[in-house]
């Protein structure tokens, strides 16, 4: 028999399998011989009160062994001779189309304009080392897109968008711990995922589709008519093959699955009147605490997390003049990186291995940005920026350069080099000098640096107001043992690709598919692979019609 159980127990309960066994078995009155095998379902933690619970929906196998099913795997056949589709990008927007391309029977191309994660991993250690950033290898670029160095956090809102537990299959399918499949917050840990991602293009190249690294889309290969719409037919890229620089084309509709960064796609879009429209994103710091300050504050006891619970995790947001204020990527025992694309910027972003198990936490803590807002962001300092991007502006690429003007002005506040500008957080909120920082994560290093003189005066008052909130809400949480590090300024994307919103294709141009972070239509790495799946769908039919 196999029976379904709710139950709330301790903590050392649920995280020991032989105690769970035990407890359920003593719980429903069954015998212990009986009880071949125990599996948990759903995990979530309880820490609203001091005594800390867990709630599992767990499966017990009485007088029958546990299956190994533990989930059911994609199948993925070969599509050597099938119609090949051109993907650009190879985030999880794109590795995900491209995995459900497969699974519809067509032939993906992918191309990535970095390198694959073990030649990438090279230059992210580099930057610490050398304080420069390889603008086509990063954090941001390169096999995984920026999903694949932000901790893998799969936790969404968007359940709606489309089927979010067999993009946790697929994950699990590639060699992400099954764990995944049952907490309330699944992470898959930055030291893992790197490995989840190249399996995935293992499948990809062993179906018979293709993946370039280093391949830079230049443009999009348009077929024009003075009787039917502009329609996409392939990319023209520039490819690194053996330190030579080259050109070629890829022919086949196009899923456009660039990221949130690719700031030169977006120009290319606006120099070809293909139609993006700005949108509204959050900047802010990065915030960071010592790990076992917030296992106090959440876990209520001064023992912090103790031998059973995880690294504590935290959710703030509240309203101040009128604009949201909130935390953003909580990476708890996780570290800040340093997460710029190119020259002359400083950007911070944060990961955390899969055990969470550093001595610091940190989130970004952002406040909302709109368009409207951009004219009084930076009145006093953006006639004294030197900045290749020009004035802040008001079209459709205004939110674009008002991100690259705030992190070139922090770039030259952190002494033009990628040691960051950062400041204690109590004496941001009272306006005081910091005249040291405590130890931090952040490898470049760090300078004291007074943000709330040169940050714009409205994202200071209203980071300013949430903080004060937040340390209401969290006794000790506004504290001078946390630093803040500036400037996180990627939190989305700063435009929006028009498209259809039943076809998925571009508003105006025929086989092409804006998807994921990048074209604005996602936030995270579960949302980018739902939507690089179902722009891999409407692809499909896009292709059935010009067959039919």
């Amino acid at each position: 028999m196999i029976q379904e159980y709710q139950l709330r127990v301790l903590p050392q309960v649920a995280a020991d399998a032989d105690n769970l066994r035990r407890y359920l078995a003593e719980e429903k009155g069954l015998a212990m011989s009986a009880l071949k095998g125990v599996r948990i379902l759903k995990r979530s933690i309880d820490a609203r009160q001091r005594t800390i619970y867990v709630n599992l929906k767990v499966r017990a196998y009485v007088n029958e062994q546990p299956t190994d099913d533990v989930f059911e795997p994609v199948a993925y056949h070969d599509v050597s001779d099938a119609p090949q589709v051109i993907v650009v990008g190879a985030g999880p927007g794109g590795l995900f189309a491209a995995l459900r391309l497969i699974e519809l029977g067509l032939r993906p191309i992918v191309i990535e304009r970095g390198k694959d994660v073990h030649e990438r991993k090279k230059d992210l250690a580099a930057i610490a080392r050398t304080q420069q950033v390889d603008p086509e290898s990063n954090y941001c670029f390169g096999e995984g897109g920026a999903g694949a160095y932000s901790d893998g956090k799969l936790y969404t809102r968007s359940k709606k968008r489309g089927n979010i537990d067999k993009i946790l299959r697929v994950f699990c399918q590639h060699g992400a711990s099954t764990n995944i499949l049952a907490d309330a917050h699944p992470h898959i840990g930055t030291d893992r995922l790197p490995q989840v991602i190249e399996a995935m293009r293992h499948t990809i190249l062993r179906c018979g589709g293709e993946v370039h690294f280093q391949t830079k889309m230049t443009r999009l290969i348009v077929q024009r008519s003075e009787f039917s719409a502009q329609k996409v037919i392939g990319v023209e890229a520039e490819q690194t093959v053996n330190d030579e620089l080259r050109t070629t084309n890829f022919f086949g509709p196009v899923i456009l699955a660039t990221g949130h960064s690719a700031r030169d796609v977006y120009r290319y879009l606006v120099a070809e009147n293909i139609e993006i429209e700005a949108k509204g994103i959050a900047v802010g710091v990065r915030l960071e605490h010592p790990a076992q300050l917030i296992d106090q504050i959440q876990y209520h006891r001064r023992e912090g997390r103790g031998q059973w619970l995880p690294a504590a995790e935290y959710s703030f947001v509240t309203q101040a003049e009128e604009r949201g204020v909130y935390s953003f990527c909580m990476c708890p025992g996780g570290f800040v990186i340093p997460a710029a694309t190119g020259p002359e910027q400083i950007v911070v972003n944060g990961m955390s291995p899969a055990n969470r198990g550093t001595q610091w936490s940190n989130s970004g803590m952002v406040v909302e940005v709109r368009p409207e807002d951009i004219a009084t962001l930076l009145p006093s300092t953006k006639d004294t920026i030197d900045s290749p991007s020009g004035s802040v502006g008001s079209g459709v690429l205004s939110m674009l350069h008002f991100q690259e003007q705030l992190e070139h002005l922090c770039w030259q506040q952190g002494g033009m080099r990628q040691t960051a500008p950062a400041q204690r957080m109590a004496d941001f909120v009272n306006g005081r000098l910091s005249y040291d920082l405590p130890r931090s994560s952040y490898a470049p290093g760090l300078i004291s640096s007074p943000l709330h003189f040169w940050l714009p005066q409205p994202i200071v008052s209203r980071l300013q107001q949430g903080f004060r909130q937040f340390g209401r809400q969290a006794h000790g949480f506004l504290t001078n043992e946390a630093v803040m590090i500036a400037v996180e300024t990627r939190t989305s994307s700063p435009v929006r690709i028009l498209r259809n919103s039943e076809t998925l294709q571009h508003v105006r141009v025929e086989g092409l598919f804006p998807c994921g972070e990048g074209a604005g239509y996602a936030g995270g790495i579960v949302s980018a692979a739902v939507d690089g799946e179902r722009c891999a769908e409407m692809c499909a039919q896009y292709l059935n019609v010009l067959t039919a």
